[in-house]
């Protein structure tokens, strides 16, 4: 069968670009070749409409690479079908929390993922959208003394840290992951420009579980790096997707940061996640 594959870039945003034409579940060698390239290229694609079964999501997920974890649910909706309540403030709803700060995934274990398919079931009428932020733009847009700068510092990442800052503190152990997050291992030491490994292009790799750059104090590191943030996260590098159900996207979370958003918590929102592992030989840490 021809490849049917549309690609629409995100009107006025540096990345991104709805795919359609063709069904994730049926992909020929040839359409899935040039999703690939698509991916590469744009960093985040949008497939509407997909309505993924639990193993379709995971068998599309495993065509990235092998998976840091197959699925878990991102959602305020209890195994008993009852709703986890902002006030509960249990385990889940501070990962809920935590994830609407940017960040990218598994920064803060011995190996920052390759990406991540992230899909629809119940979305909420209003809230609850995912948004993403290009880390390539945001290093070509510095100006030449901040890249100069940066380009030798590093920081490193952990969960405790950044759950600590909401009160919320972690189970140390040996940093796999446990279907909530609640983990953190060794520390590992980042750089803060990433090169990929496959496009070439350099990226910041920041987000809300860096901290402690070597060779400033705390405070100092703290404030360089809400500060990368601040500028970092900003139009046009930022979009924020609006979910239907049945929506899926796939992102690289080697050169995008994203975030969660608020919603209406008295209304379910039940989101699957499937983690592609990163490459030890490209995505380990400097240092433990």
């Amino acid at each position: 069968m021809a490849s049917t594959l549309s690609l629409q870039p995100l009107e006025g945003i540096t990345f991104g670009a709805v795919a359609t034409g063709f069904r994730i579940a049926e992909l020929d060698e040839p359409t899935w070749q040039a999703l690939h390239d698509a991916w590469l290229d744009h960093a985040l694609l949008i497939f509407p409409g997909q309505f993924l079964t639990r193993d379709e999501q995971i068998a599309f997920a495993r065509r990235f690479g092998p998976l840091e974890f197959e699925m878990a649910a991102i959602s305020n909706v209890k195994p008993d079908g009852t709703l986890r309540l902002e006030k509960d403030n249990d385990d889940m709803m501070k990962v809920l929390k935590g994830n609407m700060g940017w960040h990218a995934d598994s920064t803060y274990m011995p190996v920052q993922a390759k990406g991540a398919v992230f899909s629809a079931e119940v979305v909420p009428t209003i809230g609850g959208e995912t948004g993403w932020a290009d880390m390539r733009a945001a290093y070509e847009a510095l100006d030449a003394a901040t890249r100069e700068k940066i380009d030798g510092l590093s920081a490193f990442h952990s969960l405790h840290y950044s759950q600590s800052k909401l009160g919320h503190q972690t189970q140390k152990s040996d940093g796999q992951y446990n279907g909530y997050g609640l983990h953190d291992g060794p520390v590992p030491l980042r750089p803060l420009v990433k090169t990929h490994p496959e496009t070439g292009r350099k990226s910041l790799l920041i987000g809300r579980h860096a901290h402690n750059i070597p060779g400033m104090d705390k405070a100092e590191s703290e404030r360089f790096l809400d500060g990368l943030i601040a500028f970092a996260c900003q139009p046009p590098r930022v979009y924020h997707h609006h979910w239907a159900p049945g929506d899926v996207v796939v992102w690289d979370n080697r050169c995008l940061l994203h975030q969660a958003t608020p919603w209406d918590m008295t209304q379910p929102r039940v989101m699957w996640h499937s983690r592609i592992a990163g490459d030890p030989a490209s995505e380990a840490g400097l240092a433990a």
